[in-house]
């Protein structure tokens, strides 16, 4: 099967194929760095993470340009209640996103170009503009003039008209039509300017995008992505102004992402219920926060609650707990050149429009019948099974590469999870000795009502052969 992207420019699916064969360009829009980075931003970087790791997997060269937006209104106001310059805001922000990144395990892209780094560029397509009448200046601000671009609406399938007739409030009579849309902003009192034509100003927030992505990509390139709250009016003007500039399509392919929900509402600061990333990440662990993230398709909303996360968590518990019975029979866990039927069946659906729900459940399907046939080999496990499940071991480290899951030593995990929680080891230990010991002496009233005492501890034990095993739930 080959890859299939659902295309919001066109309504559909198609058949993935880059500009340049064996190459893709990648632009995806950051954050506007002014505060905290919340859990509908993580879900944008995993997704689109995971997109660029199965692209490079199959075998593309990906250049992937992520930017940040570090001059706004909400930067320079976050400075002005703070007494912080506005660099210095978007500086503190900038780092806090990749901290809580790095915690996703989420990869660097290849650049992470801002905006303020590239205002003669952000300078020169606005010029450009102007010289094609596609644009206009008004004492000091420049106007990107939507009736000059024919296709204005295509993305978002808005019409200009509706557009007028919906504008009611903030009316600029300067404005040669309502919708147009600043390119250029003239210097207010006590805000950061740059000199340019027109005078001192600064850019407007679309026109950023544009100047990073034409700088390190060209006038064209494969795929532009987002939230789904970007296709207008940020994606929608971008291209307007883009294919008003160079007359070239802007992007090929257009990817956007559903929202994260906070127990079936939307997340607002209003609501009380505005969840930042570091604040999910002091409750669950890290890899259990990215299998929720991409527990659903990309397209979709996802809800996020106790019960969902609890889920999330117990299936990743399930793939460690799986792949340590792996290690126990190989020592030492690794990816081998061989592909086995679960791989192939995940290929399938990541090649269906990255559909990463699908493709975990096929993990899970998997996974079950490899449990099954452990429990059926307890005693002894012949080379054919010791092959086949070597390969599935295999295919499950492959997929966790591509997903940013399993990332850690199963024998670690667990470790890692008894040394996080609050349970007295001693306590554990001591409890499993005299469970074994009433078992041992045939008092199984006593040893049950241990293992319901571990079990409210939040502790799960397994008895071998030789010894029992426990570990804290997640």
């Amino acid at each position: 099967m080959t890859l299939r992207i659902y295309n919001t420019l066109k309504g559909t699916k198609e058949e993935f194929k880059p500009i340049e064969e064996g190459k893709v360009k990648i632009y995806i829009c950051g954050p506007t760095v002014y505060d905290s980075c919340h859990i509908g931003h993580g879900r944008a970087v995993v997704v689109f993470d995971v997109i660029v790791r199965y692209l490079e997997t199959i075998g593309y060269d990906v250049t992937y340009i992520r930017n940040f937006t570090d001059v706004d209104d909400k930067i320079i106001n976050r400075g002005n209640e703070t007494g912080m310059h506005f660099l210095e805001v978007s500086e503190k922000y900038i780092k806090e996103f990749h901290e809580d990144m790095d915690a996703l395990n989420v990869r660097r892209a290849t650049r992470e170009p801002r905006a303020t780094e590239h205002i003669d560029d952000i300078i020169d397509i606005v010029q450009l503009l102007i010289d094609k009448d596609k644009a206009y200046a008004v004492d000091g601000d420049v106007y990107f003039s939507v009736d000059s671009f024919k296709d204005y609406g295509k993305l978002s399938g808005r019409n200009v008209e509706d557009m007028k007739a919906g504008a009611r409030i903030d009316i600029d009579d300067r404005k040669k039509n309502p919708a147009d849309f600043a390119l250029w902003k003239s210097a207010k009192p006590e805000e950061p300017f740059w000199d340019s034509p027109w005078g001192k100003g600064r850019p407007g927030w679309h026109i950023e995008c544009s100047a990073m992505s034409y700088r390190f990509l060209g006038e064209t390139f494969d795929i532009h992505g987002g939230g789904k709250d970007l296709i207008f009016p940020h994606h929608e003007n971008e291209i307007a102004q883009s294919e008003a500039a160079f007359d070239k399509e802007f992007a090929k392919y257009w990817i956007h992402n559903g929202f994260v929900n906070i127990n079936k509402e939307k997340m607002s600061k209003s609501l009380g219920n505005f969840l930042t990333i570091k604040k999910v990440l002091k409750e669950y662990h890290p890899e259990a926060v990215r299998m929720f993230l991409l527990s659903n398709h990309y397209r979709s909303p996802v809800d996020f609650s106790e019960s969902s996360m609890a889920e999330a968590s117990a299936a990743l518990e399930r793939v460690y707990t799986t792949l340590l019975r792996g290690e126990e029979i190989f020592g030492q866990l690794s990816v081998t050149e061989e592909t086995g039927e679960l791989w192939k069946n995940f290929k399938t659906s990541m090649d269906d429009d990255f559909n990463t729900a699908q493709a975990i459940g096929t993990l899970f399907e998997v996974l079950r019948k490899m449990n099954r046939t452990l429990d059926k080999n307890r005693d002894e496990i012949s080379d054919d099974v010791k092959s086949d499940i070597q390969k599935t071991v295999s295919d499950i480290l492959k997929i966790g590469d591509v997903l940013g899951l399993f990332t850690t030593k199963p024998s670690d995990y667990f470790e890692s999870r008894k040394s996080a929680s609050s349970v007295d080891e001693v306590e554990v230990e001591a409890l499993i000795k005299e469970r074994r010991e009433a078992r041992a002496s045939k008092d199984f009233a006593r040893a049950d009502a241990i293992r319901d005492e571990l079990d409210a501890m939040n502790i799960v034990i397994e008895d071998k052969a030789d010894k029992t095993v426990w570990k804290v739930k997640s």
